[in-house]
């Protein structure tokens, strides 16, 4: 927990609660209780987990902040990240998480139980079908997602969800800028612009690391998202 919170303040400039710390610490027990059973997550080592699931969570915020995030949603979450550990680390911003295997949802639903959390939802459904919702379409500040598809299919996920002047958060290997760059037409064709390619280096990790940062700055035409499966079969 000292590596955590050590590489949070030089990262973020933000000092960790003991709250936070112990949440987190809660967090990991339970993810690996949870990891016999399901196998939520290929990093077991809890040095690991430290950096490459919270630490690399907690780093949206170099990107976020000066920016309204009253509203969050994290597409294809998984086992809770970034969203949860952003929660962690804002608990006053509203979290809706959506993951569409059961045991991941279950997971994150036991998470919020656990630590007691307010603000946050889980929702077990596919992106393509919420982003049609009117409940949840262009009502978010940020739509992030980690690990879950290359960018033009990406965009087609989130930026439904981003109301105009908000911002799609796509974190992202060394792969990056050539996908940003590739996925250019498909984030004019969502309403959205390339804003930042932010690098960054986690520490004892080699691989690279990019949060490549989307505006919208017009509404996502009525017919995006398409059906299930269409954005990963014929991406934009």
């Amino acid at each position: 927990m000292e590596k955590l919170a050590q590489e949070t303040y030089k990262l973020l400039n933000i000092s960790l609660s003991s709250w936070q710390l112990s949440a987190v610490a809660c967090y990991i027990r339970e993810l690996e209780t949870w990891n016999e059973r399901y196998s939520l997550t290929a990093i077991r080592d809890p040095e690991k987990v430290l950096i490459k699931h919270f630490l690399d969570s907690f780093t949206c915020y170099r990107v976020m902040r000066s920016t309204p995030m009253n509203k969050v949603i994290d597409i294809g979450t998984g086992a809770g990240f970034p969203g949860l550990p952003l929660k962690i680390l804002f608990p006053d911003i509203q979290v809706t998480l959506v993951e569409s295997v059961k045991k991941k949802a279950d997971f994150c639903q036991h998470i919020i139980e656990k630590l007691h959390l307010t603000g946050i939802e889980i929702i077990c459904e596919r992106a393509e079908r919420l982003g049609n919702d009117e409940k949840h379409r262009e009502a978010y500040d940020w739509a992030v997602a980690r690990a879950v598809a290359k960018l033009a299919e990406l965009a087609e996920y989130l930026l439904p969800f981003v109301k105009v002047k908000g911002k799609m958060l796509a974190m992202k290997g060394d792969s990056g800028p050539a996908e940003a760059q590739s996925a250019a037409e498909a984030f004019k064709l969502l309403g959205g612009h390339l804003r930042q390619l932010e690098h960054l280096n986690l520490p004892g990790v080699t691989e690279e690391r990019y949060l490549v940062v989307i505006d919208k700055i017009a509404p996502t035409p009525p017919k995006y998202p398409r059906r299930v499966g269409t954005p990963a079969k014929r991406p934009l």
